[in-house]
Parts: C-alpha cells; structure tokens; sequence
C-alpha cells in the first residue's frame, strides 16, 4: 500500500512526464486521507473557490452561502449594490447565522437572535446589559475575501493570493467575445455525490467520454476529432474549445446574437478555473460546477445554468422551454454522476491501476501539474 508520500511522489512524477507517455494517478490518490489533509491545507485554504454568480444575488441583501475547507462563509449585496462575504459564523455561541440563498435586510443568529447589518457589524445583541465591558460596536463578522470577475464570485481565505483578474488574464482573452458576465441565471441546485473531486474535475475536463457516457444527450453533438486545446500550459486554469454540430439543441448562437460571428456562433469553450470551477460557455448558454469536498468520498456539487439574454428575451413559452432545458442538464448531470462514482468505486478496487492519457485527456494533465505544484513543489512537481 503507498502512502501519502509515494503518491505525492507519483504525482511529481507523473505531472512531469510528457502527455505523450503520461498516465493517470495512482488509484489511492483519489481517497487517501493524507493527500486530503494536504489539500485542504495547501489548496482550499489558499486558492480561489466561487460560490456561484453574481447574478444570482442581484438586490441589496441577496445572500447565497458556501464553504470553504469547512468554513461556513456567505456572499451578500450590500445596500451600496457591492457583493461582500463573510464568516457565516454567530460571534456569540458559533452559531451558523444563513442557510441556502435568499434575501434579508440584516443577518439574524436563530440562536439568540443577534443580529448584524449588511456589512458584518453588530447591531442588536439582547440581554447582554448585565455583561461587563460588553461593547456591541467592537463586534463584526470577519470578512472574506472577496473578487467579481466577468460576473463570476471568487472566495479566498488567503490574504496573499494573487488577484482573480491578474491570474485569469489569458483566459480573458478567449472568453471575453460571449460577454458571459451579462448571462442570465436560470438554475442553482446543490447536490452530493458519492465520489472524490478530483475525480468529478477530471471527468467535466475531457471530452473523450462525450460520445459514450452522454450518447443519449450531448455526446451526438460533438466532433471530438476537431477539439482544441491552449498552445501553453497556465498555472491557475486550463480549457478547451470545440464545436457543436449544427443539428444540436443547444450550444448555437441565436439568430439575434450579434457579438458572434463566423466559427465562434457554433464553438464553446470549456475552461477549469483550479481547483474546482468548471463551466461550459456558449453562444447560448453556459452552465457550470463548483465543488466542495466533503471528506474523500463525497463532493458537494454546487450546479448552474445561464442564458444568454437574446435567448432568454426570446423564451415564448418560458415555463415549458425552461423546464425543458433544467432537465436536459439534470440529465446530462445523471450521466456524468453514474461515471464518476463508478470511477471511484473502482478505485477501490485491489485490481485498479493508472491506464495511459489520451490526447483528448489533455487537461487532466494539465491538472496534474497544478496538483503537483501544489501538493509535491518539494518533488520537483
């Protein structure tokens, strides 16, 4: 049996090996409590997480709440219109003060009733005029950090990381002609799955399993012969860009987008943003994950679908098209569920071993060199 520094050792090395030679990771890697300790301490703890988008809490006092390594945090609109975060933890008894999404005028504690405006600070704490010293005023929720980024929320408990908007630069460029900030929310559900992140990350990466897994949704939609990948490797984020075939359903420019022309009105692109964002943008739509481990085997599944507002503006029956499209992607979401706790399960397995990457894998190799650089630097990863 490895242990955590083997595995970490195999993932150095397997992030240094060309992707012509590469291979997966060790079977282990995906459920040992070691490199899971370690990932909470060197990734969930330091890089950017996104509880969703902007939009989704569009009005002062829109509230919508995440975790981050465990930490219970929510992201508000202040009355100034400014989306801010904070510990969703009470100051009096550790009481957690939100739950889901929705919209308040100021944060009540359902414990003791202390209550904070939209800005973290106390300002109703009942029977504590008998607590010497007690100040309400010196009172505050931490804030978390907190970025916008082309409509996106991103959450850091780190205060050195560097700024979303300096590390994303390069992928700006590429997703910058949808104009996704102006996407329109239509869909926020949470799930759990039975299965390690990294394995959900690396599935939504790869195209090579469209045609099989999802042969009764998407899969018919996608020439995976002509899928594109970046010319470098980028620390913080990957992606690929491909094409719908003209008779898909969706995934095609509107006849009323006019920022799209020529081969980008039937081309996504399909960025990872490390660790554990993951959308598909389109000239329609774009739909996305943002994920929380819970534990080795489990990953909360945070699930979001967009439009973009020619095609929501087009809707002439919004009720029935909408739920058309919810389904259409709790079905994709399905597909992609059975893989990835079939993959896991076989991990298990005292049979399981790393198979050979395929070209179309090339972003699970580029995964893999994030991992390394953050989990196993001292290896040379």
């Amino acid at each position: 049996m490895l242990t955590t520094s083997e595995l970490l050792a195999n993932l150095a090395d397997s992030a240094a090996t060309p992707l012509e030679r590469a291979s997966g990771l060790q079977p282990r890697f995906y459920w040992d409590q070691g490199v899971a300790d370690q990932e909470t301490a060197k990734i969930f703890r330091e890089d950017w997480v996104c509880p969703g988008l902007a939009a989704d809490i569009p009005d002062p006092g829109d509230y919508l709440t995440f975790t981050i390594a465990d930490d219970p945090v929510y992201s508000i609109r202040d009355k100034s219109g400014v989306i801010r975060s904070y510990s969703n933890v009470c100051r009096h008894r550790m009481m957690q003060l939100l739950d889901g999404r929705g919209n308040t005028s100021r944060v009540v504690c359902p414990y003791h009733a202390w209550s904070y405006d939209l800005n973290g600070a106390l300002i109703g704490a009942g029977h504590m005029e008998r607590s010497e010293g007690f100040d309400k005023k010196a009172v505050c929720l931490p804030e978390i950090r907190t970025e916008i980024w082309n409509g996106w929320i991103f959450l850091t408990l780190n205060p050195d990381a560097k700024p979303v908007a300096e590390m994303l630069a390069p992928l700006l460029d590429v997703v910058s002609r949808y104009h996704m900030q102006d996407y329109i929310p239509m869909v926020h559900e949470d799930h759990v799955w039975q299965t390690n992140w990294k394995l959900l990350t690396e599935n939504f990466m790869e195209g090579y399993h469209l045609p099989v897994a999802h042969k009764a949704t998407v899969g018919a939609w996608f020439p995976v012969s002509e899928t594109k990948f970046p010319a470098g490797v980028f620390d913080d984020f990957t992606y690929q860009i491909f094409k719908k075939t003209g008779d898909a359903t969706y995934g095609l420019a509107h006849e009323n987008n006019t920022a799209l022309a020529g081969e980008w009105r039937d081309k996504s692109i399909m960025p990872t943003v490390f660790p554990t964002l993951m959308y598909v943008l389109a000239p329609d739509h774009m739909w996305y994950l943002s994920l929380r481990p819970k534990g080795t085997g489990e990953v909360h599944v945070r699930f979001g679908v967009a439009l973009a507002p020619e095609v929501h503006a087009s809707l002439e029956n919004p009720e029935a098209e909408l739920k058309e499209l919810v389904q259409f992607f709790e079905h994709v979401n399905a597909e992609d569920r059975g893989v990835v706790e079939g993959i896991y399960n076989g991990s298990r397995s005292s049979h399981a071993a790393p198979g050979r990457l395929s070209w179309l894998e090339r972003e699970i190799h580029d995964f893999q060199k994030y991992l390394a650089r953050k989990l196993a630097p001292q290896q040379g990863g």
